[in-house]
């Protein structure tokens, strides 16, 4: 949308309608005695000119897919953003939401957070994640639109963001694959502002921005951040550009606080009332606190109307594709599996059962990820420059590339952070149902953006392998011991550690019909013995833990294991039973799905009274509560070693031996 399209006759001016973000955010800080009133006061004539001028939305309905995406990625000045939903007129964001901004209960948190209201495209405040998660959603677009064409998918995706967004290591991350794509409709506005919390930016960095994004392949300008013409003329360059544009845009932040503006004291706090009525005298704003004036709401609420013509050509020419196209576009925008997914995934499991398979469960991933793709065609891979030890590329899959995005895989480099944002980015677009591929270890590069997926309920499935010591030679910088605890403390986070083939399928296919969770799967790079060789057409899995080998007799004894641990809970068992003490071996590849059975499934998979040793090559935190305070714990106490993974198992005491004498003791 240029600026053509809009209707500015009798319109308030630019200042008048920039102002009313202004004070729309100093009048909710103030009342809340908490936020961030400086950057959106800094940044308001960019996102005036913008939202009235070039973005292609219709707060009438605020999902359309072919709308552009803006992302607050300086998301402590969440303020703007409301302002902006409120001004345009975005459903549920009503001037009772602006006053009772970061109040318990309201949509206007103190940084947006995704679901919250129509508008919000994505939670941010860690600083750098906002910007990655463009760079997924701008990927995800021109991905979109190689499949479909620029008749449905033509949209730009707009940021803003800060210097603390460019300090972060992420944001070298997502600029440089941006750059190496060539993504054209990726626009960020940096807020040149020169403003940190503790002060001066010079404090701490003295990095040329421009050269920086220059470097990594971006078109780059900058401007007078408060100049609507310079700012007008510079979107309408980076709009014509092939490569994604920065636009450095010189702001005073606190603009218009005669005795703040510029100073690090209007970043994190409210103005205070004696510099809140001068800010009123000196911007010329008489209005009490929250009232915009009709005129100026007016001239806003027309710009929130004027996609609607836009809309409706668009929802003509959705109409006019052939049937098949119509459907295959909705429902990968809805997100929804295909009719054949289920069918494809029994016929596997048959398979499976047919002729049992001796693998690592990263090579079943594999396996499974080749009837996937082809049931699935909105799953679009990648990883973190370790395909050949992931085993990401599913055999039909193909290139992602600044020449084509047409192929489905996508090659992040040695990116593990930038790729877990970028994710997320494709996620909240839509239209896709991304995974991607590191070492479990690696984890820890992507924690904060795990998280976010996590608190904003998207299916983004993580392919972790080499998953324990079992990985061997590597040693204790690349076993993971911890890893599992700690992602497991996450919240609606799904861990899945299958222990073959067939657990792998059953937790990649609850991994995909997973909507509104995130899913990591913890493979083995070791070979792990076919346990499920007798075909059900149940999800055992599905119910987190369940019963694999039932005692011969009375039941005294229960062993837990999860992925290549339950061979050796296996073996334990046959020795027990030998000895006339009933066993169980409840398999449970995932904690969190356990947790959530009701408590007459759970006390009858862990029959409490029973012996119990749980056996993991990790560390123990997160199991008491399945033990009671009476069983014992096999795993890991401490870091690993470098060795070949059978005697490390032995070194470490992972054995079937140490399960036995555990049971023992406590009969």
């Amino acid at each position: 949308m240029t600026a053509a399209d809009s209707n500015t006759a009798s319109s308030p001016s630019h200042m008048d309608m920039a102002n009313a973000i202004r004070f729309l955010a100093i009048d909710a800080v103030e009342k809340a005695n908490s936020g961030h009133p400086g950057m959106p006061m800094g940044m308001a004539d960019i996102a005036t000119v913008l939202f009235t001028r070039y973005m292609k939305f219709d707060p009438a309905d605020p999902q359309w897919p072919d709308r552009d995406r803006f992302v607050l990625s300086n998301g402590h000045g969440s303020m703007l953003l409301y302002a902006l939903l409120y001004l345009t007129g975005y459903p549920g964001m009503d001037i009772e939401q602006i006053k009772n901004f970061r109040q318990l209960g309201s949509k206007t948190a103190g940084h947006p957070e995704y679901g919250h209201a129509p508008g919000i495209e994505t939670t941010t405040g860690p600083l750098g994640q906002g910007l990655a998660n463009a760079v997924g959603m701008a990927l995800a677009e021109r991905m979109l639109a190689a499949r479909f064409g620029k008749e449905l998918v033509d949209h730009y995706t707009y940021v803003f963001t800060g210097d603390g967004c460019l300090m972060e290591g992420i944001s070298q991350e997502a600029i440089s694959l941006a750059g190496h794509l060539g993504l054209g409709k990726l626009i960020v506005f940096f807020d040149d502002n020169s403003i940190s919390i503790d002060g001066a930016t010079d404090l701490t960095t003295g990095d040329d921005q421009a050269m920086r994004f220059k470097a990594s392949g971006w078109h780059v300008q900058s401007i007078d951040g408060h100049d609507p013409e310079a700012i007008a003329g510079a979107i309408e360059a980076a709009q014509a550009a092939d490569a994604p544009s920065m636009i450095a845009c010189r702001t005073v932040i606190g603009y218009g606080a005669p005795n703040k503006q510029g100073t690090a004291s209007t970043h994190g706090a409210a103005l205070g009332g004696d510099e809140v009525q001068a800010t009123r005298d000196a911007l010329g704003w008489p209005h009490a606190p929250f009232v915009i004036p009709n005129e100026t709401l007016d001239g806003w609420r027309q710009a929130g109307a004027r996609g609607s013509r836009t809309l409706a050509s668009w929802q003509d020419r959705l109409a006019s594709v052939d049937g098949e196209t119509a459907a295959t576009f909705k429902r990968m925008i809805a997100g929804d599996l295909p009719e054949g997914f289920k069918g494809a995934v029994k016929a596997m499991k048959q398979a499976l059962a047919d002729d049992p398979p001796k693998l690592a469960t990263r090579q079943s991933s594999k396996n499974t990820l080749d009837m996937l793709v082809e049931a699935v065609p909105s799953l679009v891979g990648g990883s973190a420059d370790l395909t050949g030890s992931n085993l990401t590329k599913a055999a039909t899959m193909s290139d992602v590339s600044a020449d084509d995005f047409s192929g489905n895989y996508i090659y992040y480099g040695v990116r593990e952070h930038g790729m877990a944002a970028i994710m997320n980015g494709i996620a909240l677009h839509g239209g896709f149902i991304p995974f991607g591929g590191t070492f479990l270890i690696f984890t820890d590069y992507c924690r904060p953006s795990i998280r976010l997926a996590a608190l904003m309920e998207q299916r983004v499935v993580y392919v972790m392998t080499h998953d324990s010591i079992g990985l061997g030679e590597d040693g204790p910088t690349h076993q993971p011991v911890e890893h599992l605890a700690s992602l497991r403390a996450i919240p609606n986070l799904q861990v899945f550690r299958p222990c073959d083939a067939t657990e792998t399928l059953e937790c990649w296919a609850i991994a995909l019909e997973s909507r509104a969770a995130p899913s990591v799967l913890a493979l083995t790079r070791q070979g792990v013995p076919p346990v499920r060789t007798n075909f059900s057409d149940e999800n055992r899995c599905a119910r987190g833990a369940y019963i694999l080998a039932d005692a011969d007799g009375n039941r005294q004894a229960t062993i837990i294991a999860t992925g290549s641990e339950i061979e050796i809970a296996l073996a334990a068992r046959d020795r027990l039973q030998q000895d006339g003490i009933g066993t169980v071996v409840v398999s449970a590849p995932c904690l969190e799905l356990f947790d959530q059975q009701d408590a007459a499934y759970r006390t009858s998979v862990l029959a409490p009274g029973s012996a119990v040793v749980a056996v993991e090559a990790a560390t123990s935190m997160g199991w008491d509560r399945y033990l009671a305070g009476r069983g014992a714990f096999i795993g890991m106490s401490g870091f690993g070693a470098s060795a070949p993974a059978d005697q490390l198992y032995e070194h470490f005491g992972i054995t079937p031996t140490a399960v036995v004498d555990a049971i023992k003791a406590q009969l």
